[in-house]
């Protein structure tokens, strides 16, 4: 294990651990804590897989709802939508992003381009990913589902 992995994964059980202790104090409900462990996992997750994560929970003042991830995988900005499930059920995770979320992905997402300068903008290639995670044992499972929904 180099230098890279062996930080990263130091990082991941720092932040689990740090996170298990916030969970118990947290008033928020066990659905809501089930995401944030989920966007947590898939951080560290799409981190070791080479991406760079450049948006986590980004919101626009003008919209509701947020950003998941946004990651640059080369020269593609990457906008993931996390899934979080306690343990596989009749319906895959990914089935929760139907067509009205794939919309608000699409305005949000628009809304995260504005940011970049206009002369970098155009060459910008935007893609949907959404990452199920499971947590059926010790250890999330991840299903990654590439260009999942088109951009228009």
């Amino acid at each position: 294990m180099g230098f890279a992995e062996l930080t990263l994964a130091l990082q991941r059980r720092s932040y689990t651990w740090l996170r298990s202790i916030a969970d118990r104090r947290s008033p928020s409900p066990p659905h809501l804590l089930l995401g944030e462990r989920g966007e947590d996992a898939a951080f560290f997750h799409l981190r070791s897989l080479g991406y760079t994560i450049v948006g986590r929970r980004w919101r626009s003042p003008r919209l509701p709802g947020d950003l998941d991830l946004v990651a640059w995988d080369g020269s593609t900005l990457v906008v993931f939508e996390v899934k979080s499930r306690g343990s596989r059920g009749i319906a895959p995770a990914e089935m929760a992003v139907d067509q009205p979320k794939q919309e608000m992905l699409r305005k949000m997402a628009s809304a995260y381009l504005r940011q970049i300068p206009e002369l970098h903008r155009a060459a910008v290639l935007l893609r949907f990913d959404v990452l199920s995670v499971y947590f059926d044992g010790d250890k999330p499972v991840f299903e990654h589902h590439l260009d999942a929904f088109p951009r228009y």
